[in-house]
């Protein structure tokens, strides 16, 4: 398994994986998501993948991707807020069937290391309180809470 940065070649791949990362939401949180969707279409993921300032990763096997992370580098200066430079994880996906083969732990290590290559202070992400199998993963690679939504349903 190789993981690199993802080129348009892998839009077909990632277009699945986003198919079948919304339908978990969807499942946990229909009044947010609708099944059958996608995050990005596919014009928006292309220009997407262009964006040096939001790279995405893939890992694949045998040519094929079997999972992928988006990131966004978000700089933060100025105001009450000290000034550091943060890599968000906006989603991480290991396509069904590959799960269990540490591809998501591999992932998330490939985009620790690029944080770390580009001089960031953390990596933070948010995961939907539906998806306990993500918690679960999450917290077994070291992450910790550092705030916390909350909501009511009107």
């Amino acid at each position: 398994m190789e993981i690199l940065r993802a080129g348009t070649d892998d839009v077909k791949g990632i277009l699945e994986l986003l198919l079948q990362v919304n339908n978990v939401h969807a499942e946990g949180r229909p009044d947010l998501f609708v099944k059958g969707e996608r995050k990005y279409s596919e014009s928006e993921l292309r220009a997407l993948l262009q964006d040096d300032g939001r790279p995405v990763f893939v890992a694949k096997e045998g040519g094929e991707v079997v999972g992928y992370c988006f990131c966004v580098i978000e700089r933060y200066s100025g105001g009450n807020m000290v000034e550091r430079t943060t890599l968000y994880i906006d989603d991480l996906c290991v396509r069904e069937g590959f799960r269990g083969n540490h591809i998501g732990s591999r992932l998330y290590e490939h985009a620790l290391a690029f944080a770390k290559s580009i001089g960031c202070h953390n990596v933070t992400l948010n995961v939907w309180e539906c998806n306990e199998p993500a918690r679960r993963f999450y917290d077994s690679m070291g992450l910790k809470p550092y705030k916390t939504s909350m909501e009511i349903i009107l």
